[in-house]
């Protein structure tokens, strides 16, 4: 599937999704509400997005931007769907009902972002004790233990 028909599958899904083809990979540039509607087409619908390879966030201290790495076993493609998320109040749904790997992905933008996952099945901390206050991967945490700022 060529990127052109991707593009048109996407706007025919949401007409304000917005395309940026400068990189390896066809990005896709959503409002957070979209994100279920587009991931259910993608998975379900003529791309065969089948696998999410990778789900991570990105500070960029004014807002938080969500990314998700999808590819097509039966194509060969990828894409990149991104949506901004209000850094104050991060908050999006989860995509761990139609694909799996989410799950554990979510659990970590959790823990290292703040980042709350609407209706994940298990939404609590991987690696930091349960104690641990504020989000490491944040550019504006501050560690005075470890004397880590970014």
């Amino acid at each position: 599937m060529t990127n052109e028909a991707i593009k048109e599958f996407i706007t025919a899904t949401i007409p304000s999704a917005s395309f940026d083809e400068t990189g390896e990979w066809l990005n896709i540039q959503i409002e957070s509400s979209q994100l279920l509607t587009i991931a259910k087409a993608l998975r379900e619908g003529a791309t065969h997005m089948d696998y999410l390879f990778c789900l991570t966030c990105v500070d960029w201290k004014t807002h938080l931007t969500m990314v998700y790495h999808l590819s097509s076993t039966q194509y060969r493609n990828s894409i990149v769907v991104k949506a901004n998320l209000d850094r104050n109040q991060p908050s999006i749904q989860t995509l761990s009902f139609i694909w799996r790997t989410a799950e554990f992905h979510e659990r970590e933008v959790f823990e290292m972002f703040g980042v709350q996952f609407e209706n994940h099945p298990d939404l609590r901390k991987l690696i930091l004790e349960d104690e641990f206050k504020g989000f490491p991967l944040r550019k504006d945490f501050e560690d005075p233990i470890n004397m880590i700022k970014l």
